[in-house]
């Protein structure tokens, strides 16, 4: 167990000078990015996702309207439940069901033509990303950008996302 231990210290101080000398020779320019941030923060994401919003506006209040009748018609089959007949409380409890059957289906309607439309809307996005940090990299000297994700923390310095952003956006003024 203590040569072990041993052998262990001497491998750390090791990989320490070898980091060392490493760092001596060359430092690395390395910097992190959250690229879906800088995306979802431009200003041409922006506009793309309020103009999915007026678009399918139409769509999500049907969605509202059909979910407030079959809330409607709950509240009333409780509050009302011991005055009705059998045939009326399963009339009731069948338009309910078709309500709900309704709703799901105009949900997942939504949710696909939504996410269609996003994919059409956003295609060429990861072109434009790539162009913005291969920018960032000659302008800055960077050796290296990594995903934010790679990483437990990043500190500010090294965090270029906003410079990405930033990018995107002029990319989108310059079209």
């Amino acid at each position: 167990m203590v040569g072990l231990r041993k052998i262990m210290v001497t491998g750390v101080w090791l990989l320490s000078g070898l980091l060392a000398s490493m760092t001596a020779q060359a430092e690395l320019n390395i910097a992190f990015v959250d690229v879906d941030r800088a995306v979802a923060s431009s200003e041409g994401a922006q506009k793309l996702l309020r103009q999915l919003q007026e678009e399918f506006r139409t769509d999500e209040d049907t969605i509202k309207k059909i979910q407030t009748q079959a809330a409607e018609l709950l509240q009333k089959m409780q509050k009302d439940s011991e005055v009705m007949s059998d045939d009326e409380k399963r009339r009731l409890q069948q338009e309910i069901e078709s309500l709900n059957n309704d709703f799901v289906y105009q949900r997942q309607k939504l949710q696909k033509e939504v996410a269609a439309r996003q994919n059409e809307l956003f295609a060429g996005t990861e072109d434009k990303v790539r162009r913005a940090i291969e920018d960032l990299v000659k302008e800055n000297d960077f050796d290296m950008i990594l995903p934010r994700a790679a990483a437990l923390y990043v500190g500010d310095l090294y965090d270029v996302t906003r410079k990405v952003t930033e990018k995107l956006n002029a990319m989108d003024q310059a079209q």
